[in-house]
């Protein structure tokens, strides 16, 4: 199993003989282990990096279990994670306490080695089971929220424009008449890309989507897949400049990389002044890897703003330089894209210089 995608559980005991006993059992068990020997450590451990699940001893000084527990319960960021009491204390009104604050389950000293791990791996599989369930629900509530507003309102501009041609075309003169065609245009052209992406997007998410990976020249695939987006960027007075490389080679799936490298540069196009520049890079990542950078001189992106970019329960609309709107619906799709392709994506950025978003792909040596 990939080591990151490892259940990651905090260790909390001020006994260093306790937190070796239990970190050996669940590391053998396939588990990342995290440990503090206080509470006020642990808890500055878990705003740095959340666990999947913590097993924290009651009886530490200074700052005790019950503490600790009151305290995460009480952090909207940290209340949802599960929590077990490590205890020699075995009477009811303890261990009713414990409940009373938001623990899961508890475990007795000295360990009995099987009733921990299956403790552990019953209220690990249920953080999991829990985290898919909200996912899915954010899922569902993003799809019908761009179904609702996103791809509904271009229609309103589609059916206004074609009502206007239709009701006045004798009397307008060609150039109001391409005007207006320019607009229906424009916005079926959106509308289309958007439904684009809902599409496969749905399709990834029942699992219909196939992942075809082939043998291509990445240079000339970026090339056919910016062709289109040539015409965007003139317009708006920003260079598209591919870095050549032509001798790269890639295995990815192809429709996949080519609607990767459109979102990116899209994304570029969109949050750039004008004279601005957008690079395409082919690097050397490792000796597996190439990595693929879309690089642009733009407005940027705050740090706060950074963790949102990939989160689905989470609404993130910023306007581009031209008043250009989005859904965030295409990084969503191009992230889960390339880790379907078993690459992965970075994102680089600084307000007012830029932003670099980056993906790999496997080589073909």
């Amino acid at each position: 199993m990939d080591q990151l995608k490892k259940p990651l559980i905090l260790i909390v005991d001020d006994t260093p003989q306790n937190i070796q006993v239990l970190g050996n059992i669940l590391y053998e068990k396939g588990y990342n282990i995290s440990i503090s020997s206080s509470g006020v450590h642990a808890l500055q451990s878990i705003n740095k990096q959340a666990p999947d699940l913590i097993l924290l001893d009651i009886q530490m000084p200074e700052m005790d279990g019950y503490e600790v527990c009151k305290t995460l319960k009480s952090n909207y960021k940290t209340k949802d994670i599960p929590i077990i009491f490590l205890t020699s204390v075995t009477d009811s009104e303890n261990i009713l306490l414990g409940f009373e604050l938001g623990a899961v389950d508890y475990i007795t000293k000295p360990f009995n080695i099987a009733e921990l791990t299956a403790r552990v791996a019953t209220h690990i599989e249920l953080k999991i089971s829990k985290d898919k369930l909200v996912e899915l629900n954010a899922t569902k509530d993003k799809f019908f929220s761009i179904i609702a507003h996103d791809l509904k309102n271009p229609f309103n501009q589609l059916m206004g424009f074609s009502k206007l041609l239709m009701g006045n075309c004798k009397k307008y003169d060609i150039e109001t008449i391409e005007e207006y065609v320019s607009y229906i245009h424009i916005s079926s052209k959106k509308n289309y890309e958007l439904l684009e992406n809902l599409l496969n997007w749905a399709r990834l998410q029942m699992g219909k989507f196939e992942i075809r990976k082939e043998k291509f020249n990445i240079c000339s695939l970026i090339n056919i897949a910016t062709d289109g987006l040539q015409c965007i960027a003139i317009d708006k007075g920003v260079e598209i400049i591919v870095s050549p490389n032509k001798k790269a080679e890639a295995f990815f799936d192809i429709e996949m990389f080519k609607l990767i490298i459109r979102n990116f540069t899209t994304n570029a196009i969109k949050f750039s002044n004008k004279e601005g520049k957008v690079i395409l890079k082919i690097s050397e990542f490792n000796e597996k890897y190439y990595k693929i950078s879309v690089e642009d001189t733009g407005i940027g992106i705050s740090e706060n703003d950074l963790s949102k970019l990939f989160r689905i329960n989470i609404s993130q609309t910023t306007l581009g330089t031209s008043s250009e709107k989005g859904t965030g619906l295409g990084l969503i799709l191009c992230k889960d894209f390339i880790e379907k392709n078993d690459c992965q994506i970075f994102v680089e950025s600084e307000i007012n210089k830029g932003s670099v978003f980056s993906f790999t792909v496997e080589k073909i040596n």
